[in-house]
């Protein structure tokens, strides 16, 4: 693939799986902006969208994956061992593999507590549809 590298995670970042059924939960909408502005602002770092796959995986510092407080199983978090498929800094979509939300410097990531939240209020709103 052209623009893309293959970056093993556990060393200076990991990644949160995000499938897009939460994002856009999380989000209140199945709308493609409207979930990444969400994204943007809750995230406040670098996110990777995956499109032809679904799935969005956000960049967070490295820790033990057993430290991800939050260890859910439609949410893991990946570290040593994973790797992830990431654009060159020019991708942004809309097709295929492309940031979401574009590293805004070397070394941006996103606060691990804010992917928690995301990931919690798609739990709170999924339960609260169940009911």
């Amino acid at each position: 693939m052209r623009g893309i590298a293959l970056l093993p995670l556990g060393t200076r970042f990991n990644a949160v799986y995000l499938p897009a059924r939460l994002v856009c939960t999380a989000a209140g909408t199945d709308d493609l902006g409207f979930a990444t502005q969400t994204l943007a602002e809750l995230l406040d770092g670098p996110v990777v969208h995956n499109r032809p796959k679904h799935e969005y995986y956000a960049l967070v510092r490295h820790m033990p994956t057993m430290g991800w407080v939050h260890e859910y199983s439609e949410a893991p978090m990946l570290g040593k061992g994973d790797y992830l498929s990431v654009p060159a800094s020019d991708l942004t979509g809309p097709t295929g593999l492309y940031w979401a939300v574009r590293p805004r410097i070397v070394g941006d990531l996103c606060p691990v507590q804010s992917v928690a939240v995301l990931v919690s209020i798609a739990r709170s709103e999924s339960q609260r549809r169940q009911r």
